[in-house]
């Protein structure tokens, strides 16, 4: 547990801004925005009004406070500026719109940690446009889609994150759903560690996982997937455009894993990003290994000092019952 954590000031931000922006432009404000668990993200206020955002991968910004992770695990901890430049890079040159990236540095030449510098998105998140005005909802899902088909008609040759694949390696494992199978019981092990309903139908939720993976037949299609896809995860430009954000997850991966996260996250909205020829047995193990590691991780992360222990144990409740209620419609 990190128990000193000290987030940026403007004096701290100022020489990463000069680098990225040029010595003619003044850091006058920096805004830390809420929400990121793995990297601190703060917002740049220039002298001309205009602003940037900073990405900033070190300890004192990552709650997980986890060893150094192995990019060759598909779902290891997914942070650093290795994954964000690979990720970043893989999606322009697929024409996935992302912020723009202005400038990284793994030097530690500005800041002791590595750093990247982003164009800023002045429309705010999808996640709060849906809130402000329901009426925009059709024309802002039915963009969304559209940038998620442009995504999802990528494939690779291998599953692996794209940091991996995209230099050549390969992941552990055999194939995607094996790799999920090992993650959900890995992920029930930890929730029954630290919570007695999990604990008291362990054996049962094991058995379902079983089951479940054993009517997924294999398969040898890798497409290019987020991994994390929610409202949330998605800003705007100025005419209303999507763009992804958070993307050092990116994968090669089965794109039903996608759209078990899609439905979870954008609830009544998912119907604007259904798509055909899911394979709905993956579709069934992958929802409940969703559900199993969104109580396992949110469990694990208030072990330590995370701001907001409140919201995660909310996630928390919300998915055990998910589970629970799946393993009740299987008996």
């Amino acid at each position: 547990m990190n128990t000193t954590r000290r987030h940026l000031t403007r004096t701290d931000l100022a020489p990463l801004t000069r680098a990225a922006l040029g010595p003619g432009r003044t850091l006058t404000g920096v805004e830390r925005l809420r929400g990121g668990t793995k990297k601190g993200v703060y917002r740049l206020i220039l002298d001309d009004d205009s602003t940037a955002v900073a990405y900033v991968w070190s300890a004192d910004e990552d709650y997980w406070d986890q060893p150094d992770p192995d990019p060759r695990d598909v779902f290891s901890h997914g942070t650093g500026l290795g994954l964000f430049t690979a990720a970043h890079d893989r999606l322009a040159a697929s024409g996935v719109r992302t912020p723009r990236l202005l400038h990284a540095d793994a030097t530690h030449t500005h800041l002791p940690a590595d750093a990247a510098v982003v164009e800023d998105m002045p429309g705010g998140s999808l996640e709060d446009a849906l809130a402000r005005d329901p009426r925009e909802a059709p024309r802002l899902m039915d963009r969304t889609a559209e940038l998620l088909a442009t995504l999802h008609a990528h494939t690779g040759p291998r599953f692996g994150k794209v940091a991996v694949v995209d230099n050549g390696g390969s992941s552990h494992g055999v194939s995607c759903e094996q790799r999920v199978t090992d993650g959900a019981v890995r992920c029930l092990a930890e929730a029954a560690r630290r919570e007695p309903r999990a604990a008291a139908v362990r054996r049962e939720l094991e058995d379902l996982i079983h089951s479940l993976a054993a009517e997924v037949r294999p398969r040898d299609r890798q497409t290019l997937i987020h991994g994390e896809l929610g409202a949330d995860h998605v800003l705007l430009t100025s005419d209303g455009q999507p763009a992804l954000i958070d993307i050092e997850g990116l994968k090669y991966f089965d794109v039903e894993h996608e759209h078990v996260f899609l439905r979870l996250r954008f609830g009544p909205h998912y119907d604007a990003l259904r798509a055909p020829g899911l394979d709905e047995a993956r579709m069934r193990l992958y929802r409940l290994s969703m559900h199993l590691s969104l109580v396992s991780g949110p469990l694990t992360l208030i072990e330590g000092d995370f701001p907001h222990p409140e919201r995660m144990r909310d996630i928390a409740e919300q998915n055990l019952r998910q589970a629970l209620s799946l393993l009740k419609s299987a008996s």
